[in-house]
């Protein structure tokens, strides 16, 4: 049986943890920050994680993680 390739786009937005969660960025960080309150820049910058719904596919996105 060959290996199986990762997804490098998933690789690259996710993080497995250690209670096998997947880790991710809040959307709407990247521009046009001027218009964002000071509060709401905040609350992005802390991780979220994925969606249990999304789960099954990170895993078969990525089979090492």
């Amino acid at each position: 049986m060959p290996k199986i390739k990762t997804k490098r786009g998933a690789a690259k937005r996710f993080r497995k943890t250690g209670s096998g969660k997947f880790k991710r960025k809040k959307a709407y960080r990247s521009h046009i920050l001027s218009t964002k309150d000071r509060k709401r820049k905040r609350r992005l910058r802390k991780p979220a994680y994925a969606d249990k719904t999304n789960h099954r596919k990170l895993q078969r996105q990525m089979p090492y993680a």
